[in-house]
C-alpha cells in the first residue's frame, strides 16, 4: 500500500474540534464527506470520536464509543473498499472498533493513557500509528522541552517500538507529533529534520493539516490555512512522509502528484 506517498483524510466525528468540530455529526453529512473524499483519492479515512487539540480534556470510552461505534459500522458496510482508522488512546475503543470494522488505530498517546493498548494492539494484530506527544493534551503546551526535538523523538521512537517488537506487534507507522507537545520553532525543526526518521525504516505519517504551527504563524484562522499547509505537505513529502492526514484531500492528492512528477525527473 506504501509504494507512494498516500492520504489520510481526517472524518471528526466531535462536538470541538480545534477546525471542523461539530460538522460530521449527521449520518447524511458523514457519508458525503466521506464519499467525496475517497473520490478525491484518500486512501485512509481516520475517524475520530474525541478531540485532542491542545487544552482538550479526555472524555470516557463510554461517550467515545457512542460517538465512533455507529460511523465505524455504517463506513465499513457503505465503503467495503475504504480502509477505515480508529483515532483513539483507549484500549477498548480500539478493540470494539476493529471489531466493527476499522483496520488501523491510531494512538496519538503512543500507548502511555491507557497501559493495556500496546496489548491490545498485539492481539488484534492490526497496523498501529505510534506517535509522539510530550505530556497530555491538556498540558502539553504548557512550555514544553527538549534537549534536541528531533533527537529525543527518535530516542522514544527507538525505544517504542522495541517495546511493541518484544509483543509481536509488526505493523508499525510512526507520527513524530505535529503540534503535540511542541512549540512552534519544534514543530518546524522537526519538520526541518524529518528526514531522520527514515533510519528506523518504518513510514512515517506526518499531521500538520491547518494546524497551530502554521495558522499562529501566519495570524489567521484555521479556516484561512489551506494555502499554507498545502506548501508544508510539499515539505513533508520531500523529506520522507509515506502518509499525509489532511482535513483537504484534494489539494493533498495534488501536490503528491506534482512531487511524484519531480522525483521521476531524475529517472527519465
Amino acid at each position: 500500500m506504501l509504494d507512494q506517498p498516500r492520504v489520510m483524510g481526517i472524518l471528526n466525528v466531535t462536538p470541538d474540534s480545534f477546525y471542523d468540530g461539530a460538522f460530521y455529526q449527521e449520518e447524511r453529512k458523514i457519508l458525503e464527506q466521506v464519499e467525496q473524499m475517497l473520490e478525491e483519492g484518500a486512501s485512509i479515512i481516520d475517524v475520530g470520536g474525541m478531540s485532542t487539540r491542545p487544552g482538550s480534556v479526555s472524555i470516557g470510552e463510554e461517550e467515545e464509543l457512542r460517538r465512533v461505534m455507529p460511523v465505524v459500522q455504517t463506513l465499513a458496510q457503505r465503503f467495503p473498499e475504504a480502509i477505515l482508522s480508529i483515532d483513539t488512546v483507549h484500549a477498548r475503543v480500539a478493540r470494539e472498533t476493529v471489531g466493527a470494522g476499522a483496520h488501523i488505530i491510531n494512538d496519538v498517546s503512543a500507548g502511555k493513557m491507557d497501559e493495556a493498548m500496546f496489548d491490545t494492539v498485539a492481539d488484534l494484530e492490526v497496523p498501529y500509528i505510534l506517535m509522539h506527544m510530550q505530556g497530555r493534551p491538556e498540558t502539553m503546551q504548557k512550555e514544553p522541552t527538549y534537549k534536541e526535538v528531533a533527537g529525543d523523538i527518535l530516542d522514544f521512537f527507538i525505544a517504542s517500538i522495541g517495546r511493541l517488537r518484544e509483543l509481536g506487534v509488526k505493523d508499525l507507522i510512526l507520527d513524530p507529533g505535529f503540534g503535540f507537545g511542541k512549540s512552534l520553532k519544534h514543530n518546524y525543526k522537526l519538520l526541518k529534520n524529518l528526514h531522520l526518521f527514515q533510519i528506523l525504516d518504518l513510514p512515517v505519517l506526518a499531521g500538520i493539516s491547518r494546524k497551530g504551527m502554521i495558522h499562529r504563524l501566519l495570524k489567521i484562522s484555521p479556516a484561512e490555512a489551506l494555502n499554507a499547509t498545502t506548501a508544508l505537505h510539499m515539505v513533508c513529502l520531500q523529506q520522507g512522509a509515506a502518509i499525509i492526514r489532511v482535513h483537504d484531500v484534494k489539494e493533498a492528492v495534488e501536490v503528491i502528484k506534482c512531487w511524484q512528477q519531480l522525483e521521476q525527473v531524475d529517472n527519465e
